[in-house]
């Protein structure tokens, strides 16, 4: 909880001192996260022809990436500070009105990274030309036609999985340890294809720019559904079951602190 405390004042220092370069983390964990996801897609794609069925296994392999690289670059992730944010305002470690603010100016900034970087690595070789029914359009046009309750609930398990991951991030001292945990724990949410809104900021404006917007049911609508509920679910996972959870149960007199 220490470690929680002190990265919640790191977050309003950095926002209160420089609002722009707060913005600038936030663009940053969308530049990680669309490097992930496109080699996620790009590995998926190739052994997909060499095996079908295995680009599943590749893909949650490689995108678990995106998260080594937004946490060991300092970058701001919106997912992550829906704990940080509601944990703080439980606390009294900072205000409804500041966390607010830091919590939606990161999901802001997160989403014009991924659209801006999803539309410039749609430009790169990797995926031009693509065929109609590749992996990557075949996953976000399943993503979009999810039901309400089913990206909910999936909203809810991505975020307790990313959640735990910078748990145990702040946990452990090793970097490399680090790095083997957060793989192989968000290995978890992707190879199940939960919802997780940040990620599919750049995920959706990869597959549509890359498709020339002819992804299955990609419409206005169906993108938004998708995002509120995801956000609504997210927020759920990692704010309520994980974060607040964990500080009403270490809200005691014992000597045992988590």
């Amino acid at each position: 909880m220490r470690q929680v405390d002190a990265g919640i004042k790191k977050k309003v220092e950095l926002i209160d001192s420089s609002f722009w370069r707060y913005a600038a983390r936030s663009t940053l964990a969308t530049l990680f996260l669309t490097l992930g996801t496109a080699i996620a897609f790009g590995t998926a794609l190739e052994a997909e022809k060499i095996m079908p069925g295995s680009g599943k296994f590749t893909f949650a392999f490689m995108f678990s990436w995106s998260l080594v690289m937004i946490i060991f670059m300092n970058a701001e992730l919106g997912t992550s500070n829906m704990l940080f944010m509601t944990v703080g305002v439980y606390r009294k470690k900072l205000s409804p009105g500041k966390a607010t603010k830091i919590l939606f100016t990161c999901v802001l900034f997160n989403l014009i990274g991924g659209i801006v970087f999803g539309y410039l690595v749609s430009l790169t070789g990797a995926f031009q030309n693509l065929p109609a029914d590749n992996y990557m359009f075949a996953g976000v046009a399943g993503k979009l036609s999810k039901s309400t309750l089913q990206i909910i609930v999936e909203g809810i398990f991505a975020n307790i999985v990313v959640n735990t991951a910078f748990v145990i991030n702040l946990r452990m001292k090793d970097d490399a340890g680090k790095v083997m945990a957060i793989i192989f724990v968000i290995f978890i949410f992707a190879f199940l294809g939960y919802e997780h809104v940040i990620a599919n900021f750049p995920a959706f404006s990869l597959a549509f720019f890359a498709s020339n917007g002819t992804i299955a049911g990609m419409t206005v609508g169906s993108v938004i559904h998708n995002l509120i509920f995801a956000f609504i679910g997210n927020y759920i996972g990692g704010a309520l079951i994980i974060g607040m959870t964990y500080a009403w149960m270490n809200k005691t007199d014992t000597s045992f602190i988590d």
